[in-house]
């Protein structure tokens, strides 16, 4: 049920149509059509809806953007720029203009991708022109009216690997706060996330050797505080090539190879081919991520975005294609349930020395890497929780006709659980 309102303007004396309001319905439909009184509220209903569609939208010319379009380039020019649009969307880039004399240098210039100009055209935000021009020098004298919403969706959408499902996953998120930017930038000029930091390199020769005596010295430290449980197998790991502890002798027990390092492979399943749909196309990035459009950060999450009438189900090679591209993400810190309580020492305790012996000392003040380190106090990530998020997420948008669903897939790692 929608209810429809009208206001008149005492200025002009034009209806002014207001965006139907949503409700619950007074009756279930019926299979004969209803009575005549619900079939009238029905058609009511339905032709506020249609005036609304068919209303002219106004906007102020104070707030409104300018820009030409260039179908050469596909990018649009921003003449002038106002609103708070431009704080997320839009890039500078040199392009030839022409000066007085009828030289032509190299002048930075705010443009916008296809897909950014098309999401201010549509919501009244800015006014493009299209430049009919051969060359990029003509940005002053552009005749005739703006384009409408039509013409733009039909000289925008196919420029630049720009579909309609691309587009409406993007206009999408962009009216519920998000920043949303391209993962392959479609030209130099076009800012891009710093590099992730690579995994760091083996230690050296003289710096295992370095922690085996450390090891070393810290057991025997560890033997003479009194602090040796005889109850727990032997650590020699780094010693002899044999592994005593309880993650590595679970860990030998496994026949089948495990883990995503192990590559899929398959008598019946072809690779992945170059023509497949499932490749990243946007970085998005939360409302409350600090974003600066010249130096953005790392993305939050990386959408595919896939048209559900002709594309399958990603298959096991394709997701791993997905996969290998992204980073692992931590483990989920565990929830804070409270402070734990602070336990004060009595004044006893606090005044009683410590009784070191001489032969500890000197052995810890020569080797101070032997010294063991304090345990973290930081409790370890619960397993469900970080299996449940995943080491590496990819957002799949399908697109079906307008309706857009959003599918999560992660990559858990149940093999390392066990050995914690």
């Amino acid at each position: 049920m929608y209810i429809y309102y009208t206001k008149r303007s005492r200025k002009i004396g034009t209806m002014r149509p207001v965006i139907p309001k949503r409700g619950e319905k007074d009756f279930e439909p019926a299979p004969g059509g209803g009575s005549g009184l619900q079939v009238h509220v029905l058609d009511r209903a339905r032709a506020a809806m249609f005036d609304a569609l068919k209303a002219d939208r106004a906007i102020s010319s104070k707030s409104a953007s300018y820009g030409i379009w260039f179908p050469q380039i596909s990018r649009v020019h921003v003449t002038v720029a106002r609103g708070i649009h431009f704080s997320v969307m839009g890039h500078s880039a040199a392009r030839p203009t022409s000066i007085d004399n009828g030289s032509t240098k190299l002048q930075k210039r705010l443009e916008l991708l296809p897909e950014e100009a098309l999401y201010l055209i549509e919501r009244g935000a800015l006014f493009c022109w299209k430049d009919i021009q051969a060359d990029l020098t003509g940005l002053d004298d552009v005749e005739g009216a703006p384009m409408s919403v039509q013409q733009a969706f039909a000289e925008i959408i196919g420029k630049e690997d720009l579909t309609l499902e691309k587009y409406q996953v993007f206009a999408y998120l962009r009216r519920l706060g998000y920043v949303v930017t391209r993962t392959d930038p479609p030209s130099p000029s076009y800012p891009v996330p710093p590099p992730r930091l690579r995994s760091e390199a083996p230690p050296s020769f003289c710096r295992r050797l370095l922690s085996i005596f450390s090891l070393f010295t810290t057991s025997v430290l560890r033997f003479w505080r009194g602090s040796f449980n005889w109850w727990k197998p032997l650590r020699i790991s780094r010693l002899i090539h044999h592994n005593k502890s309880y993650g590595k002798v679970l860990k030998s027990l496994r026949v089948i190879p495990a883990g995503h390092s192990v590559a899929p492979h398959s008598s019946c399943a072809t690779p992945v081919t170059p023509s497949s749909p499932y490749k990243i196309f946007y970085n998005m990035y939360k409302p409350s991520t600090n974003f600066r459009k010249t130096t953005p950060p790392q993305p939050d999450f990386q959408i595919v975005i896939i048209n559900a009438r002709t594309a399958f189900v990603p298959s096991l090679y394709e997701l791993t294609e997905l996969f290998n591209v992204l980073p692992e993400t931590p483990p989920p810190l565990p929830r804070k349930r409270g402070a734990p309580p602070v336990v004060q020492s009595s004044p006893a305790a606090v005044a009683s020395p410590v009784h070191t012996s001489t032969f500890k000392y000197i052995f810890s003040w020569l080797l101070p890497l032997s010294t063991p380190q304090p345990i973290s106090s930081q409790p370890r990530p619960h397993p469900f929780a970080a299996l449940k998020a995943g080491k590496k997420n990819i957002v799949i948008a399908a697109v079906d006709s307008g309706n857009i669903s959003f599918f999560r897939f992660s990559q858990g790692a149940f093999e390392e659980w066990p050995t914690l």
